[in-house]
């Protein structure tokens, strides 16, 4: 599985670092054991879902909304961040779209989607 990011998801979890610092560890075990456990091991754990509407031909649009956070403390995979990304069956390629903290903005950024959507080939 090959991941990138935008330079917007770059720029949300860098104002996230700050408050929750293990946020970048957090990403990385939620690479293995949510998007490639779905995506490659064709294993569904309920941790991600797909946004309804946002996909076209080459890519798809997933929300991981199981998302355990070292940094909040009793949570577990409720921490209420989110995470938005791009899956490009084709080329087993991921690209992080958008991270979230539940606790500041409601709802993920579907312009954000819709905007990449439209840009992506």
């Amino acid at each position: 599985m090959i991941y990138s990011s935008t330079k917007a998801f770059d720029k949300d979890m860098k104002r996230l670092l700050k408050k929750f610092s293990s946020l970048e560890e957090d990403l990385e075990t939620a690479k293995k054991n949510a998007i490639e456990l779905l995506h490659i091991k064709k294993i569904d754990n309920r941790s991600v879902g797909q946004v309804p509407n946002y996909s076209s031909k080459n890519v798809q649009i997933w929300k991981i909304k199981k998302f355990a956070c070292k940094a909040i403390k009793g949570r577990g995979c409720q921490s209420g961040v989110r995470v938005i990304y791009a899956y490009f069956p084709e080329e087993e390629k991921i690209e992080f779209i958008e991270i979230y903290y539940k606790g500041n903005k409601d709802n993920m950024d579907y312009e954000r989607a819709k905007k990449y959507l439209k840009q992506s080939p």
